[in-house]
């Protein structure tokens, strides 16, 4: 019987500082770029997580007790190795969730960016001191919860773990990281390099598998917080499950964003905006434009969208969705909608592929026009490179379409009049909103967040907001003099 080669290594756990193998059951991890098969991910079981989670546990006493500003110096080297080894992180997201390499550039470039807000935090973190009385003083201070938990997904390999990693780290908490079980070889780079960077063994261990894991961490009794980012019907069980352990949680679903356009809005900036906000990353990202409430005479615009997106070349500049399954589900969105009456400008089912490589899971840029509200694409996440246009006869109505999907991510509005951006910002059930702007994705250190049924817990799950999630506030008051006394507070 022959033997397959694979492109990487068999991808294994990684606890206390060394790859874990185990004989449990594996899973084939292949490239949505050809369909080959480039590795293969344990499937872990509760018992290979309680092993993490007690790894954690053991580095917990050590690692928060190491002055942040200490912690602080293992993540600026971090951060250079991120830079060094740059090629090669955005190679393995090209190939293992099929981005182009421009996208993959871009992840990692990203993920410097938070490693740089995760090495400023000894500057946020200080504490405070006041004395409230002759001789009495108040003192706060921020310590780490303990050992933590975070589920990532498949759409963003490298960046959405540094969402989590070094803030969650940098303030003195160990982790047990899952990465998704259909991109598992980024996570096992990563944990490589914060090993090379000097982190010790048993601080960032990784469990792969699927939702046996999932549930695993929701359940366990070590795992003080969970961070989750997925579909909305998947966090809303997370979000459930952890929290009726005693668990904080943070758990981030899926999208159906808004972007409005009105019939002033810039055409050619407008145009190539909601173009790139759709079909980046392959649409699939929480950001993504998914519907565009056209208000008025916007005829002009769309027709510049379907000359924008006529650009974007599968194999070339736009990559594949994610999986054969993926394929299906989001080119069953168009024939539905299609039948029900919408019109489909621009099709982008069986594409002609650049360099040819017939077994992968490609489809281009699809605009569909005519949508109504009650219509399922106009309702569900498609998470494809896909856009339902809908119509509205005044601002108020497009206001009123936005309002009315049960998501809250993001939304966006096109248009040269501040007046009537102003509406918007004000009046949008999104926590994240966009002026001219595809995907108002905000800079650190503004934290990422949605609202409705895009976010469930408190906080966000990046930037200053993230500090909150992260810590927990001791509060110290201190009397020295017992001669001071001259009122009721001393």
């Amino acid at each position: 019987m022959a033997t397959t080669t694979l492109k990487y290594n068999e991808t294994t756990n990684y606890i206390a500082g060394k790859p874990e193998a185990n004989g449990q059951q594996r899973m084939d991890v292949r490239s949505p770029l050809d369909g080959t098969l480039i590795s293969t991910v344990v499937l872990s079981t509760a018992n290979d997580l309680d092993k993490a989670v007690k790894a954690a546990e053991a580095a917990f006493p050590a690692w928060s007790g190491t002055p942040i500003k200490e912690r602080a110096q293992i993540f600026y080297r971090y951060r250079e190795l991120l830079l060094k080894n740059r090629e090669e992180l955005a190679l393995l997201v090209h190939t293992e969730n099929g981005k182009t390499m421009e996208e993959s550039y871009a992840e990692v470039d990203k993920s410097v960016e938070l490693t740089e807000f995760a090495c400023s935090l000894p500057q946020l973190v200080q504490g405070e001191l006041l004395e409230v009385s002759k001789g009495v003083e108040c003192r706060i201070e921020r310590k780490p919860l303990g050992v933590v938990a975070s589920i990532a997904p498949f759409n963003f390999p490298n960046m959405v773990p540094h969402w989590t990693i070094p803030n969650a780290l940098m303030l003195g908490n160990t982790m047990v990281f899952k990465p998704s079980e259909i991109v598992p070889i980024s996570s096992t780079r990563i944990a490589e390099l914060l090993k090379e960077a000097g982190l010790p063994d048993g601080v960032f261990n990784v469990v792969n598998g699927d939702r046996a894991i999932v549930e695993a961490i929701s359940d366990h009794p070590g795992i003080k917080a969970v961070s989750f980012v997925g579909s909305t019907k998947v966090a809303k069980i997370v979000y459930a499950r952890a929290t009726s352990t005693l668990k904080r949680a943070v758990c981030l679903g899926g999208a159906k964003n808004h972007l409005i356009v009105l019939p002033d809005a810039h055409l050619e900036m407008t145009a190539s905006n909601v173009v790139a906000s759709m079909s980046g990353c392959a649409g699939q990202r929480c950001m993504a434009a998914a519907q565009m409430v056209g208000v008025g005479g916007v005829e002009p615009i769309i027709q510049q969208m379907i000359v924008e997106a006529k650009k974007l070349v599968p194999g070339k500049n736009l990559g594949p969705v994610i999986s054969k399954v993926a394929y299906e589900r989001i080119t069953g969105y168009i024939a539905e909608a299609e039948k029900a009456g919408a019109k489909v400008l621009l099709d982008g089912r069986n594409p002609q592929v650049e360099g040819g490589a017939k077994d992968g899971y490609y489809l281009g840029p699809t605009i569909i026009d005519h949508v109504t509200t009650d219509m399922r694409i106009a309702q569900e996440e498609v998470f494809g490179p896909v856009i339902s246009i809908v119509r509205a006869k005044d601002l108020d109505a497009a206001i009123a379409i936005e309002n009315a999907n049960p998501y809250g991510n993001a939304a966006a509005v096109f248009t040269q009049s501040g007046g009537l951006a102003r509406q918007v910002m004000e009046r949008a059930s999104a926590g994240m909103i966009g002026v001219n702007i595809g995907v108002p994705v905000p800079r650190e250190p503004f934290s990422f967040g949605g609202w409705n049924d895009s976010k469930f817990g408190t906080c966000d799950i990046t930037g200053k907001s993230s500090i909150e999630f992260w810590t927990q506030m001791k509060k110290t008051t201190t009397k020295w003099n017992p001669e001071g006394k001259t009122n009721w507070m001393s």
